[in-house]
C-alpha cells in the first residue's frame, strides 16, 4: 500500500484482493465453520435397512475420528519425521551451526543477483525507435523506414510493420527526421517457428503441451530482439543507432523521466556545444561496457540552417524591403498554404512553393527569383548571401540548464549492475568540467526512487509483524524464535529466484514481504504444538529431565506434522499455479509469486529441523534445568528435616 505511481498501480489491486480475502476468511473461520461443523458433524451411526444402504450413508455422513498415528496422511509422514527429530534433537548445535552457514552460504548468492525495476510486461507487439544523425532529408528518411520495415517483415514471428518519421503538428510529440518509430505488431507465440527442446523428439503431444510451458518450444521476445540472428543483429545500417522496446512502455517511460531507453543520462550545463562533446565522449566511453547493445548521445548542436543574410544597400537599389525578400523566401522555398481541399471527412492543406530541383542547393537558392515593383525579376543571390550553418536543432531545458540526452539501449543485463559498472568507467574516462552535472535516469530513476522507500518501508513491516507476534505470544523469545523463519525462508527464496534466472524487482520485493507474513504464520503454528506438548507434560509432572523435554519436543514436533504440513501444502496449491501461467502480466506475477514458494519450502524444512533444536536449548537453559534444580534443593532439605 506504500507504493506509488506504476508499481504501486501494478500491486496495489493485489494487496487489497489479498487483505480483503483474508479479513473475510478470518471472520467466517470463527462464525460460519463451527456452526457448519455443529450442524453436520455426526458420531451417531444410522440403523436402518438395508443394511448396505445403511453402511454407505454413514460412510458418507457420519464421521470417524482417527488417531493421529494410524491417519492415512499422517501415519506415512511421522514414519519419515521421527527419526530426523530424534537425531536433531540428538546433535542441537551441529544442526544450528549447519542451519547459520546455509544462511551465510546464501548471502553471496544473493549479491550476484541483478536489479531492475520491474520486469516488462509483455505488450505483444515492438517499438523498433532508430535514431541516426540529425539533418537527414524527408526523402532519405522514407528510404530508411522503407528499408527497415522490409527486413522486419522477413520474420516470421512478425505480423505487421508501421513506421514513421517526423511528427505532426504539436509540441506533444517534437521527433526529428533523425528520430523515427517502428511499431511492430507480433504474431501469437503459438505460430512463431518451433525450437528443438529436450522433449520435443520423444514426448507426445499432450505431454509437450504440459512441458512448454515451463520449457517453451519458441523464441523468447529477448530472443527474437537480441538473440543470435534476431532483429538487433539484421538490422544494423551505417549512421543509425538501434534501441528497442514496447509501445506503451515507451509512452510511460518517456513521459516520466524524457528517456525512451532503459538507462539515459542527462547531462546538464551551460553550453550546448560543451554538452554535445560530453555526450560524443560518454558514447565512446559506454561502448565497450559489456550489456550495451547500443549507445547514442543526442547532437545538441548538430542541427543544420540555411541563413538568408540580406543585401540592404543592393534591396534599396531595387526598391524591394525586407518584408517582400522574406516573403520570397517563404512562399517560394518554404512553401505558403493557399488553401484547403476537403475530401469527405479530411481536410488537406494545399502548399505551393518551387519544385524541389529549383531549390536543392545553395546555387540554385541563389537564382530564386524576387519580384520587384515594376515587375524586374532579381535573383536572391544579388540581394542576399546564402550560408550553411550547424546549430541546435532541438533545445532541451530541465530545471532551469540546457540539457542533452545519451541513450543506452541495454541487451540481457540487469539495469542495476550496468549502471554501477558504467558509472564507473564514465568517471574514469570523461573529466566533467565545474557548472556540468551528469543525472542517471530511465528505468535506473524508478528503481532508485522505490529503493529510497522500501528501505523506510520493510522495516517498519518488520517491526509491525514482530509486534503483532509479541502480542499473540507474550513472550520476547518466542518472538525472536519465530522471526528466525525469516533467514530461514530467505535461502529458498534467494535460491529459487537464482535458479530461475530473475533478477531483484519491485514485483521480488512484494512477494519476499509478503513472505515475512506467511513466515511468521507458520512459525507461530510450530511453536503453539511445542508449547502445547511441553505445557501439558508439565502439568502432570513430569518436566524434570532433559530426556522428559526431548519426549514433549518430540509430541509437539512429530504428532502434530499433519497442521503443519497441510498448512505448506496449501500456501503451496495456491502459489504454484502462478509459476504456471503465461501471457501479458504473468512475468510480474511470477516474480511475486517465486520468493514465496522457495521461501515457504525452506521455511517449512529448517523449522522442522532447527525449530526443536532451539526450543529444546531454550527451555532446557532457562527453564527445566532451573526447576529441575530448584526441585531436588528442596527435596534435599526436606530430607534434612
Amino acid at each position: 500500500f506504500t507504493l506509488e505511481v506504476q508499481e504501486g498501480r501494478l500491486v496495489t489491486a493485489l494487496a487489497f484482493t489479498k487483505n480483503f480475502s483474508m479479513i473475510i476468511a478470518a471472520v467466517l473461520a470463527i462464525t460460519l465453520d463451527p456452526a457448519i461443523r455443529l450442524l453436520f458433524t455426526r458420531m451417531d451411526r444410522f440403523r436402518f435397512r438395508p443394511r448396505w444402504l445403511a453402511g454407505l450413508t454413514n460412510a458418507v455422513l457420519v464421521g470417524k475420528i482417527h488417531k493421529e498415528e494410524n491417519h492415512p496422511i499422517s501415519r506415512p509422514l511421522m514414519k519419515i519425521y521421527h527419526p530426523i527429530v530424534n537425531l536433531v534433537l540428538r546433535h542441537q548445535w551441529l544442526t544450528i551451526t549447519a542451519a547459520v552457514l546455509l544462511v551465510a552460504l546464501t548471502v553471496p548468492v544473493f549479491n550476484q543477483l541483478g536489479s531492475e525495476f520491474m520486469p516488462s510486461l509483455d505488450e505483444g507487439a515492438l517499438l523498433y525507435m532508430p535514431t541516426t544523425l540529425p539533418g537527414i532529408s524527408v526523402t532519405e528518411a522514407q528510404k530508411l523506414l522503407q528499408v527497415q520495415d522490409k527486413i522486419i517483415k522477413t520474420f516470421p514471428e512478425v505480423e505487421r510493420v508501421f513506421g514513421k518519421a517526423g511528427r505532426a503538428e504539436t509540441a506533444t510529440d517534437p521527433a526529428p527526421f533523425s528520430m523515427m518509430e517502428t511499431v511492430i505488431t507480433l504474431k501469437s507465440p503459438a505460430q512463431w517457428p518451433k525450437v528443438p527442446r529436450w522433449y520435443s523428439d520423444w514426448a507426445p503431444d499432450g505431454l509437450q503441451d504440459v512441458l512448454r510451458r515451463a520449457w517453451p518450444d519458441h523464441k523468447s521476445t529477448q530472443e527474437l530482439i537480441y538473440g543470435p540472428g534476431g532483429l538487433n543483429e539484421t538490422i544494423q545500417i551505417p549512421g543509425v543507432t538501434n534501441a528497442w522496446t514496447m509501445p506503451v512502455k515507451a509512452r510511460l517511460d518517456m513521459l516520466t523521466t524524457g528517456v525512451r531507453t532503459p538507462v539515459g543520462i542527462k547531462i546538464l550545463g551551460p553550453d550546448l556545444n560543451k554538452i554535445q562533446e560530453l555526450g560524443q565522449q560518454i558514447e565512446k566511453a559506454l561502448k565497450n561496457v559489456p550489456g550495451t547493445t547500443s549507445v547514442f548521445a543526442e547532437r545538441t548542436a548538430g542541427g543544420y540552417f540555411i541563413d538568408f543574410v540580406l543585401k540592404r544597400d543592393e534591396m534599396a537599389r531595387y526598391g524591394l524591403t525586407v518584408k517582400q525578400v522574406e516573403l520570397a523566401v517563404t512562399s517560394a522555398i518554404g512553401g505558403e498554404n493557399i488553401t484547403t481541399t476537403v475530401e469527405g471527412r479530411e481536410r488537406y492543406p494545399v502548399n505551393v512553393r518551387y519544385m524541389r530541383d529549383y531549390r536543392s542547393s545553395i546555387d540554385r537558392l541563389k537564382r530564386t527569383l524576387v519580384a520587384t515593383m515594376d515587375g524586374t525579376q532579381i535573383p536572391m543571390g544579388q540581394i542576399a548571401d546564402i550560408k550553411l550553418l550547424s546549430g541546435p536543432g532541438m533545445i532541451r531545458d530541465e530545471n532551469g540548464r540546457l540539457s542533452g540526452y545519451v541513450y543506452v539501449d541495454l541487451g540481457d543485463r540487469d539495469v542495476g549492475g550496468y549502471v554501477a559498472e558504467a558509472k564507473q568507467v564514465v568517471q574514469d574516462k570523461v573529466q566533467l568540467p565545474v557548472g556540468y552535472t551528469l543525472v542517471w535516469s530511465g528505468q535506473y530513476e524508478f528503481m532508485q526512487r522505490v529503493s529510497e522507500r522500501l528501505m523506510f518501508v520493510i522495516p517498519i513491516t518488520l517491526f509491525i509483524i514482530f509486534l503483532l507476534i509479541y502480542f499473540n505470544t507474550g513472550s520476547a523469545a518466542k518472538t525472536l524464535i519465530i522471526f528466525l523463519a525469516v533467514p530461514f525462508s530467505a535461502v529458498g527464496a534467494v535460491w529459487f529466484l537464482h535458479f530461475l534466472g530473475y533478477n531483484m524487482s519491485i514485483a521480488v520485493w512484494v512477494g519476499l514481504i509478503a513472505l515475512m507474513g506467511v513466515d511468521a504464520e507458520t512459525g507461530v503454528f510450530m511453536l503453539l504444538y511445542l508449547d502445547l506438548a511441553y505445557y501439558g507434560m508439565r502439568d502432570k509432572g513430569l518436566m524434570k529431565s532433559r530426556e522428559q523435554l526431548r519426549e514433549a519436543i518430540v509430541e509437539g514436533a512429530v504428532k502434530r506434522l499433519r497442521p503443519k504440513f497441510m498448512t505448506v501444502a496449501v500456501m503451496f496449491t495456491g502459489l504454484v499455479p502462478i509459476m504456471w501461467s503465461t501471457g501479458t502480466g504473468s512475468d510480474v506475477m511470477k516474480r511475486i509469486a517465486a520468493p514465496m514458494v522457495g521461501g515457504i519450502f525452506t521455511s517449512f524444512i529448517m523449522e522442522l529441523l532447527v525449530y526443536p533444536a532451539i526450543y529444546e536449548i531454550w527451555r532446557w537453559y532457562f527453564y527445566v534445568r532451573k526447576e529441575s534444580g530448584e526441585s531436588r534443593e528442596s527435596n534435599l532439605l526436606i530430607n534434612a528435616e
